[in-house]
């Protein structure tokens, strides 16, 4: 709760803004095997569009135009779950655990985002 009383809403522009920098941190500490560095060029554009796209749907011209950055938001947390998957942590416990955490994270901002296409479609 607010100090207002009123409930404390949760703001997802800033949600997905940590998002792309913790997989940023993330990234930062990765082995740097030639898999993982094009697979982290990926990541780091797909996670940092999942914001960029929900900032644009926010000032959407219209309906139209802030459905379609809502869809780019939630194919772009898609795909960042996919790269986060196919990354090389090596045997760190650290990094899987980091890892884990950001897959869950990515998979509930797409859920996030597939409940608000449902409520504006």
């Amino acid at each position: 709760m607010s100090k207002a009383g009123k409930p404390k809403q949760y703001d997802l522009e800033e949600r997905t803004f940590k998002f792309a920098k913790e997989m940023r941190a993330f990234v930062s500490i990765l082995p740097r095997t030639i898999s993982n560095i094009e697979d982290i060029k990926q990541l780091v554009r797909s996670s940092g569009s999942v914001g960029a796209n929900y900032i644009e749907a926010n000032e959407s011209l219209g309906k139209k135009d802030f459905l379609m950055h809502v869809k780019i938001s939630r194919k772009e947390a898609k795909e960042t779950h996919y790269w986060l998957r196919l990354i090389n942590i090596g045997n760190d416990v650290q990094l899987e655990k980091e890892q884990k955490r950001l897959i869950g994270e990515s998979s509930e901002l797409t859920k996030i985002f597939g409940a608000i296409l449902r409520k504006s479609e």
